[in-house]
This record gives structure tokens, sequence and C-alpha cells, in this order.
């Protein structure tokens, strides 16, 4: 006990050796914050490093659900009064239907062998989510059509791409819905369905038009 020798001064730190140390530390935990924390978490990706790594997709798929949340507590589960949003945004009338026509008149007739179609049915557990998007460049447009086999689910209709982790274009309740979606910037666009039936819901999704890939995010 007597016998414990002090440290010699050289030994310890100096002041610059301890601020180089926490300026590291501080450098360390703010790249982890940007580059994983903020992409995985929140969609907020400014070096696009999150998107290389999958982790933007999966913080959107975060956000979509706990929007969805936040409407289903707000709305207190009245699929009628978010109808309406779907009719202005997703189903046009027959008269707006005829809006994309003119582009598509001008648009080149070689542009026509490009047009794809693909289906997609997934069946939702009681409670589960699950996202099918179209990756699409900006302008290009696709028409659908997605329908359960009885049950209404609720739906988020976005897209996200490079420094844009959320744009909506419709939401609510249905059991079925159709009309056309037209990319707003080039990136990921699709649907977002939760099953809030109690029982298992399928639903089918039939896509064509202008997009490069159909895949199923979560």
């Amino acid at each position: 006990m007597y016998n414990t020798q002090k440290p010699d001064l050289a030994d310890l730190p100096t002041s610059s050796r301890l601020l180089r140390s926490t300026a590291i530390a501080v450098g360390v935990a703010a790249t982890l914050l940007v580059t994983v924390v903020l992409p995985a978490e929140y969609a907020v990706d400014p070096t696009g490093i999150g998107r290389l790594l999958g982790l933007t997709e999966m913080g959107t798929v975060k956000m979509a659900i706990a929007r969805e949340a936040d409407q289903e507590a707000a709305a207190g589960a009245t699929p009628a009064a978010s109808a309406p949003v779907m009719t202005a945004q997703v189903s046009p009338s027959p008269a707006a239907a005829a809006v994309p026509a003119p582009v598509q008149a001008i648009a080149p007739a070689q542009q026509a062998p490009t047009a794809k179609a693909e289906e997609m049915t997934l069946t939702l557990a009681p409670g589960q989510g699950v996202e099918i998007k179209a990756k699409m460049r900006k302008g290009a447009s696709v028409t659908y059509v997605w329908v359960t086999d009885g049950p209404k689910l609720n739906f988020d209709t976005h897209g996200d791409g490079t420094g844009i982790s959320y744009h909506g274009y419709s939401k609510g309740s249905e059991s079925r819905s159709e009309g056309v979606l037209t990319a707003a910037f080039d990136g990921s666009h699709g649907w977002f369905w939760r099953n809030r039936a109690g029982k298992p819901v399928t639903v089918t999704l039939k896509v064509t038009g202008d997009f490069d890939s159909l895949k199923r995010l979560v």
C-alpha cells in the first residue's frame, strides 16, 4: 500500500492528446449518425451512403408505418373519411383519366415496346404491413389496379428518391383501388398496405406502363 509509485508525468496524456481523442470520437459518432442512424430511423440520407447500404428504404418503411399509426389514431378507424382522398388522387373520373392522353400522343411511337406489365399477389397476416414499389423515371406513368379478397386494407401510395424520403400521393382504407401513377421524380414509387381486418387478407396488384422494375420491399 505504501509502495505505490506515482505515475510518471511523461506517461500521462497531454491536453492536446485528450482533445484530439475527443475530436476523433465526436467525428466518428457524427459520421455514424449521418450515414447509419438518420437513414435507418428517419429516411434522411444527406450523403447517399444509406441508400447504397439499403438503410434509407428501411427508414422510409418505418416512417410510413409511423404515419399510418398516427393516421389511425387521429381518424379513429373511420374508413369513410379517408375515401374522398383516394377518389380525388388515386381513382380519377373518366374526364380526369383523359388528362395523360395528350402526353402519350406526343410521345414517340417507339416507346410502346418499353411498356411492361407485372402482377404480384401477397397475403397479409393480421397486423402485417407490406410494401411494393416500382422503379420509375420522373414523368413516367403506370396504370395500376389492386384488389383484396374482400376486407379493406389501409394503404399509403407514396414515393422516395435521392434527397426525398417521402412524397405522398394518396392514402386511405379500401378493398380496391385503380388509377394512373405518374412519378414526380426519379426514384421508387408504389404502395404500402397494412392489414387491420383481424384475419388474413390477400391483395393482388397489377401494374402496366413505363417502369424499370417492381419489387416487394418489406
